[in-house]
């Protein structure tokens, strides 16, 4: 499967050849002597004066980027490392929730209405692409692949097969994260290149499983960088020539040292060579909470902003030709607590410059929340920095709240009936999911969404340190908690009796 885009009319350019005129004395055409022509050779030019004239010709070096080479080598190292992932469910989600309509399109096997068919329908079977980064088996795919999916299979090009885990999924990036089930550990894996790198011209190979062509290869150049197709807030897209087609999503895009520089995502629909990956250095900056909660949380500062144009930079008085400009601030938000107000132009966040709003929102959107940033502004024609404290950015209207992977160990959940996963809010503790009936967390009070940040006399900022004072308290005591409701003033204090064993 792979999302879709709606084509684009482009109007047609009409060129006109205009005669040439050349302006003389009048002479009978007799006496006009032809002018010398230059002989031509499939090498070398004369010119009529007899210099020889070689032809702009580039020559590659062996092994360049730009030599003719055959990509067979490439393609054997690599392709035992891409798989196929095979989806079953019975109800088709909604298709990239918060989208406009008809932007995005997702394309199952012929016979389906797309990968999971419609409300009610039987059981129906949807195929996408993969690629192994792990030797243990985690595989990366697109979320749209897997979403909704009741059971995931996952075949490797060597006829293996696997049952697979959703660990983590982002549908904002359109990322997800797979553990296969029962893989003894060595299995072919590729890593993922730095997309940064990546000039506009460079080759790039693709292989997929489109139209459920198991392990197929096409070949093209990186057409163009940071494409913004209005499938999210977060669009930094990789555009490239190389053939993407229904059941390429998911799979790899290679740079030709064999490393993943994109994940193929989309293309537009009635287009031809016009494909779209999610970049590698965005995947590897989320893979770290996809692994250990299952879900992204992102760095959020309460604006509303705008991109910085030429009149706008005359009219506040700013030297810097690119920015965002804050043309909104969010009552109560980290940016209004830092005292960002409307009509700054940020130019940078931390190190990374920002040279557009979406820009901005992107480099926000990779920082932890709770964590502390510089932001770089313009005011009134003075430059400054503002720190602001990061909070967490809020589920908006429309979007996919997908919910953390339990954390708790299982001796803490069976014992005091309590199952905790890392804070939502970015300022540290352990958030409360579920409470047992008639367990000793119940007893005490607790409830989901409470933070614990104290237990006993040992401050806690995660899972880890919570379950670690939890557990080893002794048997029949009480075990004093702090905790805070997020969105609340104040704490709370809460006293467990720690069953005995």
């Amino acid at each position: 499967m792979v999302r879709t885009l709606p084509s684009r009319r482009h109007l047609a350019r009409a060129l006109t050849l205009m005669p040439l005129v050349a302006l003389g004395a009048c002479k009978p055409a007799a006496d006009v002597a032809p002018p010398a022509r230059p002989t031509l050779s499939l090498k070398t030019a004369t010119t009529p004066s007899g210099a020889k004239v070689e032809p702009a010709v580039y020559s590659p070096t062996p092994g360049s980027p730009g030599a003719l080479m055959s990509l067979a080598p490439l393609v054997d190292t690599v392709k035992g490392a891409v798989v196929n992932v095979e989806v079953q469910a019975r109800a088709r989600p909604a298709m990239m929730q918060g989208l406009p309509p008809g932007i995005a399109e997702r394309f199952g096997m012929p016979g389906g209405q797309g990968p999971f068919g419609g409300g009610g329908a039987p059981a129906k079977q949807g195929q996408g692409s993969g690629f192994i980064v792990d030797p243990s088996g985690l595989v990366l795919t697109n979320n749209h692949v897997v979403e909704g999916a009741d059971t995931v299979r996952v075949k490797l090009e060597d006829g293996r097969s696997f049952e697979a885990e959703v660990l983590g999924r982002d549908a904002l990036t359109d990322v997800a994260l797979l553990q296969l089930k029962g893989v003894s550990g060595n299995l072919p894996f590729v890593k993922l290149g730095d997309s940064d790198g990546l000039r506009v011209g460079d080759p790039v190979m693709a292989i997929g499983n489109p139209f459920g062509l198991a392990s197929s290869v096409s070949a093209g150049i990186l057409s163009a960088r940071a494409r913004d197709i209005h499938a999210g807030p977060y669009d930094d897209f990789l555009q490239t020539d190389a053939a993407i087609n229904p059941g390429n999503s998911g799979g790899p895009l290679f740079n030709m040292k064999g490393e993943v520089v994109g994940m193929n995502t989309a293309i537009i629909g009635g287009a031809t060579g016009i494909g779209f990956a999610v970049p590698a250095n965005l995947i590897q900056a989320l893979l770290p909470q996809l692994q250990e909660t299952g879900v992204v949380r992102r760095g959020w500062v309460g604006l509303a902003v705008q991109d910085l144009t030429p009149e706008l930079a005359r009219a506040l008085r700013v030297d810097a030709a690119k920015g965002a400009v804050v043309a909104g601030v969010s009552a109560g938000g980290p940016g209004a607590k830092a005292g960002l107000r409307e009509e700054d132009v940020i130019t940078h966040v931390g190190e990374r410059a920002v040279d557009s709003a979406g820009s901005l929102t992107r480099a926000v959107a990779l920082l932890k929340p709770g964590s502390e940033v510089k932001v770089s502004l313009v005011r009134s024609g003075k430059a400054m920095e503002v720190p602001v404290k990061l909070g967490t950015r809020p589920t908006q209207r429309g979007e996919e709240e997908v919910t953390p992977r339990d954390a708790t160990p299982a001796p803490l959940s069976k014992r005091l009936g309590l199952r905790l996963s890392e804070a939502m809010d970015g300022n540290g503790g352990a958030q409360v999911v579920a409470v047992e009936s008639g367990s000793a967390a119940e007893r005490a009070g607790l409830a989901p969404g409470m933070v614990l940040t104290q237990v006993g006399e040992q401050k806690v900022s995660g899972v880890a340190e919570a379950a670690q004072a939890l557990t080893s308290a002794d048997p029949g005591s009480a075990l004093l908690l702090r905790a805070r409701v997020p969105g609340q003033d104040g704490a709370l204090l809460r006293a467990i009796e720690v069953p005995q064993r």
